[in-house]
């Protein structure tokens, strides 16, 4: 891994999907990434229990793991998610943030694997595990 991509700097430059529902930056190391997905009411998906629809929690732990997947080639490359499976074990507590922290533990020339976690203050509590693929989209001359 090279220190040339920094995913702090990354993200706080795209304006996109994720950010627009208020996922941000938390962390990053070698082969990880952690986006932080606070409480917003517009993102409940059952009004009378108070918890976060499941939809922006997959979104944040889909954008975790291909940042990780940069953060371990130390560089951007087009890839495109082409596996994803979430295991949702609890609902998110009603009024936290959700830290999505996605790991990249093996990378081949055309095939980047993915694993994760959702918590909302305790790891050792998930919310939902992650496992899941990305396929590269760059073509070799």
């Amino acid at each position: 891994m090279s220190d040339s991509f920094d995913p702090s700097i990354i993200y706080a430059a795209v304006d996109g999907h994720g950010r627009r529902m208020g996922i941000r930056y938390h962390a990053h190391g070698a082969d990880w990434t952690e986006l932080a997905l606070p409480y917003r009411p517009t993102l409940v998906g059952d009004p009378e229990s108070g918890v976060l629809a499941s939809g922006p929690i997959l979104t944040m732990m889909d954008e975790a793991n291909s940042f990780a997947v940069w953060c371990r080639l130390g560089r951007w490359r087009n890839h495109a998610t082409l596996d994803l499976r979430i295991d949702y074990l609890r609902p998110a507590t009603p009024g936290k943030t959700v830290i999505g922290h996605g790991e990249c533990y093996r990378i081949t020339p055309a095939i980047a694997f993915v694993r994760g976690q959702a918590h909302d203050g305790d790891p050792e509590n998930p919310i939902a595990h992650v496992a899941g693929t990305f396929m590269s989209t760059e073509v070799k001359p």
